[in-house]
């Protein structure tokens, strides 16, 4: 208390000694966060939420020290710039130097869906690189932290679309990154983030923190189950293992059979039926019955819906010309075919009878849909007649054993899918030339092959006991009968034998192998 006469008051002193104090002890402020935004507005939005961040901040310290924390009045530091961030110079909003992490959520653009300019952003950013094309708009970002880390110990840590950590995007990006000397620190395992706006889809997204090459020693990866785990190396595909790239190889690795595109129409729908207008152009002339097959894509063969196309492979022209409804299609076919701009297209218009491209199996052949839902431990996968035409939309093995069946429904061969394979929006994006080129296949011993080819037939066997289900109903994880479930996991655990593991359904430790073997398997 001052009594007029020029004494110090020495609580008020104390307190604001403890004051400082206790400010002296916060090593985050406002002013050490600096950002770029590529409109003003959302610069305003930055600069408030960095103060609204502070201040719950500051109630959280308050607890702490059981006292009020105030950082009045607010100062405004301008560190939140305007400005395309991929056509900028970071050092000159921040030197490196003066940097410690970069953390970010850029934008979520699939790389077939950006416009001129993000396209011209990605040619600049990636210098023209080649396959830049197949990327995502988000992993400019990571090229340009990567640039700015350069001889730093910065650490960077970026929320992305899941998509480039599968399929080709994770080659194309990480080999460039490599080329930076960046390794992967840290990593969170695909995520659903969930938009609180109306009638926006939920995004699947990762967390990937990086650095550059020895920077951390210590290096986990989270899942979504709240688990996480130590890695020693976590590649590209956020497994601990070897970093490898999964890329495209027209030829399988160790598969014993090819695996190709159905058949592709390409007519403009006109040699494909519904049940009605099947039924309807029979009633018309009993002779188009001769011609008809039934033509499954992927979404028939999964949901079991039917669907018929005219297979005019071998029909005469006299049968043809007798058959003016079925001729009144064909010249809508050639039409179609005429009027594309493509000029492979354009020499169809020659065949008009005939699909686009013709690749249907001469026996019977296991099929597998191109696409299936993410939340399905198994892709649907079966056995179709010879008779059954398979469209573009599945992929299918001529010659497949039952031993070929077991090993591609096994958890195994799935694991590798949902880490190697793309996505279409969430759901699961097969590809010949990415999953099942680059799997590598166990060596069984004749009486572990026997036993695969015996718990195949169990699978099968089990569908069989449910005649009115489709196989989108025997798959999916709320109602999949007992007993086909406990077919797939005893088939599951033949297949771990033949492997020469006993992991015992651990699918992190499953990939992983899978990783070893394949990077043994192309270490030449």
């Amino acid at each position: 208390m001052d009594l007029g006469g020029g004494g110090v008051d020495s609580t008020a002193s104390s307190e604001a000694e403890v004051e400082e104090h206790v400010h002296s002890l916060v090593k985050v402020n406002v002013g050490q966060f600096y950002g770029i935004e590529i409109n003003d507005f959302a610069v305003s939005v930055a600069n408030a939420a960095l103060w609204i961040a502070d201040h719950q901040a500051n109630q959280q310290t308050a607890k702490i020290f059981h006292r009020p924390l105030i950082n009045l009045p607010l100062q405004d530091y301008q560190h939140i710039v305007v400005g395309n961030a991929l056509r900028m110079d970071w050092n000159e909003v921040l030197p490196a130097s003066e940097c410690n992490y970069i953390m970010g959520n850029p934008p979520f653009l699939g790389a077939r869906w950006m416009d001129a300019s993000q396209k011209d952003d990605m040619l600049r950013t990636f210098n023209g690189a080649r396959g830049i094309g197949n990327l995502d708009y988000v992993t400019a970002w990571y090229k340009k932290s990567a640039e700015y880390i350069c001889e730093t110990c910065i650490q960077a840590a970026l929320v992305s679309t899941n998509s480039i950590a599968q399929g080709e995007q994770a080659g194309l990006l990480w080999k460039s990154l490599l080329d930076d000397n960046m390794k992967i620190d840290f990593a969170h395992r695909t995520f659903k983030w969930n938009s609180e706006a109306r009638g926006v889809a939920a995004v699947h997204c990762v967390i990937i923190g990086f650095s550059k090459e020895d920077t951390r020693t210590k290096r986990e990866i989270y899942f979504t189950d709240g688990l996480k785990k130590e890695a020693k190396t976590i590649n590209p595909y956020l497994v601990d293992a070897p970093t490898v790239f999964v890329e495209r190889r027209m030829s399988p690795l160790s598969a014993p059979h090819q695996m190709v595109f159905g058949s592709m129409p390409n007519d403009g729908g006109n040699l494909i039926l519904s049940d009605e207008e099947k039924g309807l152009i029979e009633k018309m002339n009993p002779l188009t019955a001769k011609y008809i097959r039934r033509f499954m894509m992927g979404a028939e063969f999964i949901n079991a819906r039917i669907r018929w196309c005219l297979w005019l492979l071998d029909a005469s022209p006299s049968d043809l010309h007798s058959m003016p409804e079925v001729m009144k299609r064909v010249e809508r076919v050639r039409m179609h075919r005429a009027s594309s701009h493509r000029d492979s297209t354009q020499k169809l218009a020659e065949t008009p009878t005939l699909f686009g491209e013709i690749r249907q199996p001469s026996s019977d052949y296991i099929a597998l849909p191109k696409v299936s839902s993410e939340r399905r431990r198994y892709i649907p996968i079966g056995y179709l007649s010879a008779q059954v035409i398979a469209g573009d939309k599945l992929f299918v093995v001529p010659g497949g054993t039952l031993f070929d069946f077991g090993i591609m429904t096994s958890q195994f061969h799935n694991a590798w899918m949902r880490v190697v394979a793309g996505r279409l929006k969430s759901d699961y994006s097969y590809s010949n030339t990415i999953v099942y080129n680059n799997f590598v296949w166990p060596e069984p011993t004749d009486e572990q092959r026997e036993r695969i080819e015996e718990l195949a037939q169990v699978v099968l066997d089990a569908r069989d006991n449910y005649p009115d289900s489709s196989l989108a109903d025997l798959y999916d994880p709320l109602t999949m009968p007992p007993d086909l479930l406990r077919a797939h996991q005893a088939l599951d655990k033949a297949v771990e034998q033949a492997y020469g593991v006993n992991f015992r359904g651990d699918e992190t430790k499953i990939v992983s192998h899978l990783f070893k073997l394949y990077a043994e398997a192309t270490k030449d």
